[in-house]
């Protein structure tokens, strides 16, 4: 029995390291699909980072419903007034999940994480940018700037957050602020029902609209978000960002998993056993 156990564990402990591998192995096949994508269209990244916010800013407390679900890929919740203008970046991505699909082993990836690896990818896009332009313009030095110095190994929960499960039907309306007219009143509101606060707000401000620097503006007009503002503005002004870097990391890592009940097996499959007695040696 005992000797049974212990083979089993081992059988077991090899399985999952094989589904780790697999997993992580088509993470990176989609890093590099996306960031490809978002490199020939960097205009649209604003609305990509607008779409992953407003995906997983639907989730409400109370019900534990909404969240990053992949819920506003429908045409009911894409055409409300808060989602307007986010339909290209939609379709960019639409158009990146079917070449993923193609090549994945494990079946075809959700809505819900593609949307979300989406703005990780779009965010890495812009460290990447600000690290070249301090290195003059020079892609060969902001690169290494970037991997000396940026914050790659900071995404390891992200990643491992990997697995959300996709909603059959659009949530709730009237989650979603239309950030650009919302009063910061009510985006501290909105941040604060899904548990975050005003340090959250102000390191968003990229996700609430095309122009970060005038949503910085409107936000340091309230007293509780303006030293946060300051403080990532200072450090967007450094090298290496890393204030602001970690802390958008870190609330975005959350955010990206609210409500969600994460499949660790998910994009796994079943490895081809070899019949070692029909080889010929």
């Amino acid at each position: 029995m005992i000797a049974s156990s212990g083979s089993f564990t081992e059988m077991a402990h090899a399985a999952d390291l094989i589904q780790r591998r697999q997993r992580s192995e088509f993470l990176s096949s989609i890093k590099g699909t996306l960031f490809a994508a978002i490199k020939g269209n960097p205009e649209l990244i604003p609305s990509i980072l607008t779409l992953a916010l407003n995906d997983a800013m639907t989730y409400d407390k109370a019900t534990k419903s909404g969240g990053p679900n992949g819920s506003i890929r429908f045409s009911l919740e894409i055409s409300r007034p808060e989602n307007k203008g986010l339909s290209a970046a939609l379709s960019l991505l639409e158009e990146a999940k079917k070449e993923i699909d193609s090549y994945s082993k494990g079946g075809p990836l959700s809505f819900a994480d593609l949307i979300q690896s989406a703005a990780q990818s779009a965010t890495k896009n812009t460290f990447l940018a600000s690290a070249i332009r301090k290195c003059g313009g020079n892609e060969e030095k902001g690169n290494l700037v970037y991997t000396a110095y940026g914050s790659n190994g900071q995404w390891g929960l992200f990643d491992r957050e990997f697995g959300r499960v996709d909603s059959q039907e659009p949530d709730p309306e009237g989650r979603i602020p239309q950030w650009e007219k919302a009063s910061v009143q009510k985006m501290k509101d909105k941040f604060s029902a899904i548990g975050f606060g005003p340090r959250q707000l102000a390191v968003m401000s990229a996700f609430l609209g095309p122009d970060q620097l005038a949503t910085e503006s409107r936000l340091a007009s309230d007293p509780d978000v303006l030293p946060w503002v300051q403080k990532y503005q200072r450090s967007r002004e450094t090298v290496s960002q890393t204030d602001y870097e970690v802390d958008l990391i870190t609330t975005l890592t959350k955010l990206s998993r609210l409500g969600q009940q994460i499949n660790y097996e998910a994009y796994t499959y079943p490895v081809q056993r070899v019949d070692l007695s029909k080889l010929k040696l």
